[in-house]
Order: C-alpha cells, then structure tokens, then sequence
C-alpha cells in the first residue's frame, strides 16, 4: 500500500466521511444528468472510490433501472456504503488490486478520485478502468491545464490536478462523447466542487 492509499484507508477516511454525509439530492441529481445528457442505454455502473456511495445514491435516481457496482478503499466506507445501496459487485480495496468482471460495465467512472492517485501509478489506475468498461468512461475530477500538486488538508502529496480528460484520450481507444464544468457556486451542495468532466466512448 503506498503512501496516498494509506492516507485515504487509514488516516482521513473518518473525517472525509464525516464531513461527506450531508448532500443536497435535487442538486446531486441535477448534475449527474448533466454528465450524462448524452449516455444512452446504461444499465450496469462502476463506481471506482465511492467512499460512503453518495454518487451511487444519485444515480440510483437517475438510473432507476440500472445495476449499480462499487470499488471503495476504505473498509468503514465500504461497509456504509454495501449496507445503504444495493450492489451487483463490490470490492474493498484499492482500484488496482480489485477483480471485477472485464468489459461488464456500460459505465466506469470517477469522480474526486484520481486526485488523489499518485501520478506514478495515474495510467495503471485508467487502464483498469478501461478494462471494465463496455461502452462509457466517466472522468470527473479537478482540472489543471498541466500537472500540479496542491497541499490538502495541510498535506503534501495527496492531491494532484492535471488535465485527466487529455490523458486518458491519449492513452485508450476511445471517442470523446461530451464534457463539462460543475460550477462550485452552484453545485457544492450537490457534493461538486468545481470539477470539469469527460464522457467517453469505446471505440468498436
């Protein structure tokens, strides 16, 4: 376990969910039908990190008829979040060490996630996600036009913003569906929190 995934299981997980409970839902909803105005026919979602399953609980208003699938690090939010949502698949544990059926998802997607991935370890992550995907890859995450660290919570090393859209079209066969920004001002209630999005497709 490196040093980021350690931070996020062990040291902050508690005060990250404690401080990531309250959600406004109207806001929460309205922003995933944003990101997904232009997805069609999903029925089965990863979610890759969904600490306590606040996106999943969005989506499951969205994507009523959708099976719903998880990947969460930290094992007291794992826990919350297999109790509160019913899951198709689930696994606790980092992204890369998880065993998930390959191109079984019409969804795979992060959001507020590969922030706080190691840069050394961005592609391998993408990659996996890649793998499980069968149509859609949704990347929603901070955006910084070339890769920066920033302190969190007076830490160094634990939060990277980059251009991931860029990165992630470099490195995969896949077509660009859409892509947009969730203006703090308006969606922080919503869980967002200025974060700029991509949509992509597979290519056959």
């Amino acid at each position: 376990m490196n040093e980021q995934e350690s931070f996020w299981r062990d040291q902050y997980a508690k005060s990250y969910r404690e401080k990531n409970q309250s959600f406004d839902q109207d806001l929460g909803v309205a922003g995933w039908k944003e990101m997904l105005r232009r997805a069609d026919g999903v029925q089965t979602v990863l979610e890759c990190g969904s600490n306590i399953g606040r996106n999943i609980g969005f989506l499951e208003t969205c994507l009523p008829q959708a099976r719903m699938s998880l990947i969460e690090l930290s094992p007291e939010a794992y826990r919350v979040a297999t109790a509160d949502h019913r899951t198709e698949h689930s696994f606790n544990g980092s992204i890369l060490d998880s065993k998930l059926p390959s191109g079984h998802f019409d969804l795979v997607f992060t959001c507020g996630v590969l922030i706080h991935i190691h840069p050394d370890q961005l592609l391998a992550n993408m990659a996996k996600m890649f793998e499980y995907s069968r149509k859609y890859i949704l990347i929603a995450e901070y955006f910084n036009r070339t890769p920066v660290m920033i302190e969190y919570q007076g830490q160094a090393n634990k939060l990277f913003k980059r251009d991931f859209g860029k990165l992630f079209l470099e490195n995969h066969a896949v077509e660009i569906v859409d892509y947009g920004f969730l203006w703090g001002h308006v969606y922080d209630a919503g869980g967002f929190d200025d974060i700029t999005w991509w949509l992509f497709k597979k290519k056959l």
